[in-house]
C-alpha cells in the first residue's frame, strides 16, 4: 500500500473524529463514559470477529498478563472523557495530552533508571512551559465562560482543577502502561492486533460500574433533537453524533497501525504530531474556541518540544510553520527554525533560530 493512502486516512479519520467528539461534548459535556463504551465495544466486536475469530485463535500473549495494562487502558480512557464534565475545553486537552512525552520521561528515569539526551530535557522544558502558559490562559477564562460559570468562582475554579488533575493523572497512567507495554512486548512479542483486541474486550465488564450513567445518557441521547437524513429517514442527533465518533475512531486507530507498517516510526511521529495540530486548529477555528495570543505562544512551544523530543527536526535541514486566523483578535503567527548537524558520527547537533515573526496583536 502506497503510504499516502494511511497518512490521508490518519487525517481524515482522526480529525473528523475529533470533530464529532466535539459536537457530543457541546450538546452533553457528561456523557464520556457512554462514547468510552461504545468505542470500547465497537472495537471489541470488530476484534472478536476479526482477530480472536471468535475465540478460535490462541492468543500470544497470556490473558492474565494483560490484566494491569487493560485496568491502566480502562482508567486513563475513562478519565479522559470524563474530564470534559469538569469544564475542560477540548484545545486545552489536545495541548495538555502532549504533556505524555514529559510522563514518559520522567517515570523513564524514576522506573527504568533511564537517561536522556540534553536535547530530550530542552524539549520537555518547552512542553512544560508551553502547557502551563495555556493552563493559565486557561484557568483565566473559566469565570468568562457563561455556559458552564456558576457565578462562584472559587468553585469554578475547584471544578476546573479537578479536571486538570484527573488530566495529569491520565498522562501519568499513560506513561506507566507503556513501560509495562514495553516489559511485556520484549518478553512476548510485539501483537498490536492482539494487544488492541484484548485492551478494548476485557474492559467492558468495568462499564457495569458506570451502568447507571451510560443509561442515563442513553435516554437523554433519545430524546435529543431529530436530525434527518436521507430518504425521510430522522435519527436523533446526538446517537448521529456518536455513530460517526466510533466509526472515525476506528478509522483512525486501524490507519496509524496501517502507517507504522508501512513507514518509519519517525514519519508515523511527525503525522500524528501534525494531525494534532490540524485539529487544534479546526478546533478553534470551526467550533470558535476562545484561544487567546497566550495559548498560541504555549502551542508553539509544546508543538517545537515535541518535534525536537521525537527528533524529527533533525532529520530534516529546515522546518517552516505559519499560522494564519480570521480571528480578529490577531494577524497571524510565523516560526522558522533552520536545524543543521555537525559531527553526526558523534551525535552532536545544532539548533539555530533563524526567524521569529509574531506581529503585534490587535486590541
Amino acid at each position: 500500500m502506497h503510504p499516502a493512502i494511511p497518512i490521508s486516512l490518519v487525517f481524515l479519520g482522526c480529525c473528523s473524529n475529533v470533530v464529532f467528539l466535539e459536537y457530543l461534548i457541546s450538546d452533553l459535556p457528561t456523557c464520556g463514559n457512554l462514547i468510552t463504551f461504545m468505542q470500547f465495544a465497537f472495537i471489541a466486536v470488530e476484534g472478536l470477529i476479526f482477530t480472536a475469530k471468535f475465540g478460535m485463535i490462541k492468543p500470544k500473549i497470556p490473558i492474565r498478563i494483560y490484566g494491569t495494562m487493560v485496568s491502566l487502558f480502562f482508567l486513563v480512557q475513562v478519565a479522559n472523557n470524563a474530564a470534559y464534565s469538569f469544564n475542560i475545553s477540548m484545545p486545552l486537552q489536545m495541548v495538555f495530552r502532549a504533556g505524555s512525552l514529559i510522563a514518559n520521561l520522567t517515570l523513564g528515569m524514576i522506573i527504568m533508571k533511564k537517561r536522556y539526551t540534553t536535547g530530550k530535557y530542552i524539549s520537555v522544558v518547552l512542553i512544560t512551559v508551553g502547557i502551563i502558559l495555556c493552563t493559565i490562559a486557561s484557568a483565566q477564562q473559566v469565570e468568562d465562560n457563561k455556559a458552564t460559570s456558576t457565578g462562584d468562582l472559587l468553585y469554578d475554579l475547584a471544578i476546573w482543577f479537578t479536571g486538570i488533575f484527573i488530566l495529569t493523572a491520565a498522562l501519568f497512567m499513560t506513561a506507566g502502561m507503556g513501560i509495562y507495554q514495553e516489559g511485556i512486548y520484549k518478553q512476548y512479542g510485539k501483537h498490536p492486533k492482539e494487544s488492541l483486541f484484548f485492551n478494548h474486550a476485557l474492559p467492558l465488564p468495568g462499564f457495569l460500574l458506570l451502568a447507571t450513567d451510560i443509561y442515563s445518557h442513553i435516554q437523554k441521547f433519545n430524546n435529543s433533537a431529530p436530525l434527518d437524513l436521507a430518504f425521510g429517514i430522522s435519527l436523533p442527533r446526538l446517537w448521529f453524533f456518536l455513530i460517526f465518533n466510533v466509526i472515525t475512531q476506528y478509522i483512525c486507530i486501524r490507519s496509524v497501525f496501517i502507517l507504522t507498517t508501512e513507514c518509519s516510526s519517525l514519519t508515523v511521529t511527525l503525522v500524528v504530531t501534525l494531525r494534532k495540530f490540524v485539529s487544534l486548529i479546526f478546533s478553534i477555528w470551526y467550533f470558535q474556541n476562545p484561544f487567546t495570543p497566550t495559548h498560541w505562544c504555549g502551542t508553539l512551544l509544546v508543538f517545537i518540544g515535541t518535534l525536537i523530543f521525537t527528533e524529527c527536526m533533525s532529520s530534516s535541514p529546515s522546518f517552516l510553520l505559519t499560522m494564519r486566523s480570521s480571528n480578529p483578535g490577531y494577524s497571524h503567527l510565523s516560526l522558522m527554525v533552520h536545524t543543521y548537524s555537525i559531527n553526526k558520527n558523534n551525535g552532536v547537533r545544532h539548533l539555530e533560530i533563524v526567524a521569529v515573526d509574531i506581529p503585534k496583536f490587535k486590541d
